[in-house]
């Protein structure tokens, strides 16, 4: 069966530029195609779409008031957001393992982010997508997150920040070290230290942040290297920048 999805945006021309891109996506099928935050929901109470594409930026209501009401659903439909802006707007889907697409729009960017969604749907994701939708919606509220929303391949998982014993960059991600396993996070490490909080986590090299109650014990190696080992059996070099910091922190 076509798997149905909205179009929400102010701009026509910019519908228009969505609905011929989607034409390229045969097993998805047009329900609805909206002006404004209003029409969406009278058009959502005659039909079940199972992907939004919602424009942020409308005049009068916005498209986050309208994310908003329907995260209150258990199970909402996927919405990839539409935005002219980058940078920490864009931070703020990544951490929260939501899809987003840029103006103007590309093809390629938006085969990715059907491909997602197909995922996502077919892996019954939509209660872990819920969740992941209202952190977002309230992520100015809370002073420290209580848990990243980690997306890979199709599904959602929660990870309590609890659980994060250090974290290093790699890349465009973090890589997120568990006691039993490591996950990749599309976040910068920076973004990552802010969302956790120096309270809990401490910076020991440009690249690493640890948990302050993992912190082991400290010594140079014949290299000259400060090396951090960890309560958890890993072991992390500590730059010169951050040795009175990791110190002061074992006292």
């Amino acid at each position: 069966m076509p798997v149905p999805y909205m179009i929400v945006d102010d701009e026509e021309l910019g519908r228009e530029n969505l609905r011929l891109a989607m034409a390229a996506h045969a097993d998805w099928t047009l329900v609805a195609e909206c002006g404004s935050a209003n029409a969406a929901r009278t058009a959502l109470a005659s039909s079940e779409p199972d992907l939004i594409f919602l424009d942020i930026h409308m005049p009068g209501e916005s498209g986050l008031a309208l994310a908003r009401d329907l995260s209150r659903m258990r199970e909402p439909p996927l919405i990839v957001f539409f935005t002219s802006h980058s940078g920490h707007a864009v931070d703020a889907f990544e951490v929260h393992a939501l899809d987003y697409l840029l103006k103007p729009l590309n093809d390629e960017r938006l085969a990715q982010a059907v491909e997602r969604a197909r995922r996502m749907l077919q892996l019954r994701q939509r209660e872990a997508y819920g969740a992941a939708l209202r952190d977002f919606l309230r992520s100015g509220e809370a002073k420290h997150a209580t848990h990243l929303n980690v997306r890979s391949i199709g599904r959602i998982e929660q990870i309590p920040a609890a659980d994060i014993l250090w974290a290093e960059s790699a890349g465009n991600y973090v890589d997120l070290h568990l006691a039993t396993r490591s996950v990749l996070h599309r976040v910068t490490l920076g973004h990552l230290e802010s969302l956790l909080g120096t309270e809990a986590y401490l910076r020991v090299h440009r690249g690493t942040i640890v948990r302050r109650d993992q912190i082991g014990s400290l010594a140079v190696d014949h290299d000259g290297y400060y090396r951090l080992t960890l309560r958890c059996g890993s072991i992390v070099r500590v730059s010169e920048r951050h040795v009175g910091a990791v110190k002061a922190c074992m006292q």
